[in-house]
């Protein structure tokens, strides 16, 4: 064909005589790649924002969704959270209060005794207060059987008050561990590490108790430097 003839023959020092046809060819040529140009670095760039703007519609119209049906049933909830908030409150009432604790440890004390354990230790520390409770760790030392030990647990959960020990860096060892091959004489164990009890914090020991917390919080170094370094 005619065209092909010219476009293999053309001459690239005299581009003014080109054939009309094969300048046109390239007029439109040049035109095609300008605007696959423009298209993808403008067009195309919309297509993305449209297609991002798509994709948070879909997110946004999922929350909105999500949050109706919270609203709907909030009055629900908040029933229900009042509910849970008055349960917890009337088990707090359950534990021992400040003035009943040095009662309290002096029953432990004696339902060990009860139990037929000998005491070697049973020393209460200090009470550590939390958000709405505060814990007292005691560090003992128990020597008995392990029925004895039952016992003591036994009669420790029928005290009139709700008592909760939980067990720290406990170890339960033979006493007079005998040599490899031998039984344990008498069957007798001894139990010592630190378990702690808890009491309910009063409204006033509460307020008191997150103030403490807050303060603390604040004076972290860390919190310190990063305040210090705002403008």
């Amino acid at each position: 064909m005619k065209f092909f003839d010219d476009l293999r023959n053309l001459d690239r020092n005299n581009i003014g005589g080109w054939p009309k046809s094969i300048k046109i060819f390239f007029t439109v040529l040049v035109f095609g790649v300008i605007a696959f140009i423009g298209w993808y670095s403008y067009i195309s760039n919309q297509q993305d924002t449209l297609e991002q703007a798509a994709n948070k519609e879909a997110q946004l119209k999922q929350e909105f969704t999500q949050k109706q049906a919270k609203a709907v049933n909030l009055e629900a909830l908040q029933q229900q959270l009042d509910e849970m908030q008055d349960m917890l409150r009337q088990l707090l009432r359950q534990l021992p209060s400040k003035t009943e604790m040095p009662e309290l440890l002096v029953d432990v004390s004696q339902t060990a005794l009860s139990a037929g354990l000998e005491t070697e230790l049973f020393q209460p520390g200090p009470e550590v207060p939390k958000d709405f409770y505060a814990e007292k760790p005691i560090t003992l030392r128990m020597v008995g059987t392990y029925h004895q030990f039952g016992t003591f647990i036994s009669g420790v959960a029928s005290l009139p008050r709700v008592v909760i020990l939980t067990l720290h860096d406990v170890s339960l060892t033979p006493k007079n561990a005998p040599v490899k091959g031998e039984a344990v004489s008498g069957g007798q164990l001894v139990l010592q590490g630190t378990v702690k009890t808890y009491r309910y914090l009063e409204d006033d020991e509460s307020t008191d108790a997150k103030s403490a917390a807050n303060s603390a919080a604040g004076n972290k170094p860390g919190a310190a430097a990063k305040t210090g370094g705002q403008k």
